[in-house]
């Protein structure tokens, strides 16, 4: 399998073990348009890659990924037909890491915010350095939490818990999110990279076809919650998206203000 054909994701081999960066480190890898159409494709990609046996997912720098581009998602406000295709694009992206056999690990070296978080809480194992910090502030951004958001946070932590995280746009320390399940360990920074392939070589020199099949047995069950929300979730973030809120939430953000929002 050749990667060439990506310009924001990297890809490196090692053995049987794939690692997969998020390339845009001075924007935290920020989710811009190219970096949103590439995430859509990468995951059915090495999905056929029969030399892969354990993807690494991680971002390059200090973050895994700040979420979405503030810019990105400015350009959007009241264009239709573009936020259409990144919906198109995002229940790719979400349905390709349920779907991929070879499991998953996360290596969060910083932050995980909004779509980033849910990208990591959609793989399979997450790691995080104890000094990154996880949320899903999508309300922040007058926006729904319709990425995944809505679907993951209450499989993994409950629907209190999950409500309560989501509705506020609180963000947790890697320390807080491993003592309530949202992720599996928090370890020092120096320490991550050992953590991380030393589970990816493990599971690498396992049984290949059990581990795979494990993993597709019991995302059955958060597929089929998937389906059933990701539709109306993404369909209630495309109306949020249009109203002025957004608008006067995004613009503040840029200027580096608190917003203050209409309910409008």
């Amino acid at each position: 399998m050749n990667y060439d054909s990506y310009n924001a994701i990297t890809a490196k081999r090692r053995d049987r073990i794939l690692t997969l960066t998020m390339n845009r480190p001075e924007q935290l890898n920020a989710i811009d348009e190219e970096l949103h159409e590439e995430l859509s494709r990468i995951f059915y990609d090495v999905a056929g890659d029969e030399k892969t046996d354990v993807v690494v997912f991680t971002g390059a720098g200090k973050a895994f990924c700040a979420g979405g581009d503030l810019d990105w998602i400015d350009d959007m406000h009241g264009d239709p037909k573009a936020f259409a295709r990144t919906v198109w694009e995002g229940k790719r992206v979400l349905n390709s890491l349920l779907d991929i056999e070879q499991p998953v690990i996360a290596r969060l070296p910083g932050h995980a915010i909004g779509l980033g978080c849910t990208l990591a809480l959609f793989s399979d194992i997450i790691y995080a350095a104890d000094t990154a910090k996880l949320g899903d502030p999508h309300v922040s951004v007058g926006l729904v939490a319709g990425d995944g958001g809505a679907v993951i946070w209450p499989q993994l932590i409950g629907y209190p818990r999950a409500k309560e995280y989501l509705l506020t746009g609180d963000l947790l320390t890697a320390t807080q999110a491993a003592e309530i399940g949202l992720i599996n360990h928090a370890v020092p920074a120096g320490q991550l990279d050992d953590a991380v392939y030393g589970m990816a070589e493990r599971l690498a020199g396992g049984a290949t076809n059990a581990i795979r099949w494990t993993k597709a047995a019991v995302n059955l069950g958060l597929k089929q919650v998937a389906n059933a929300v990701l539709d109306t979730a993404f369909n209630f973030e495309a109306m949020s998206q249009m109203t002025e809120d957004h608008k006067i939430a995004t613009q503040a953000f840029l200027n580096k203000e608190k917003p203050k929002f209409t309910g409008r």
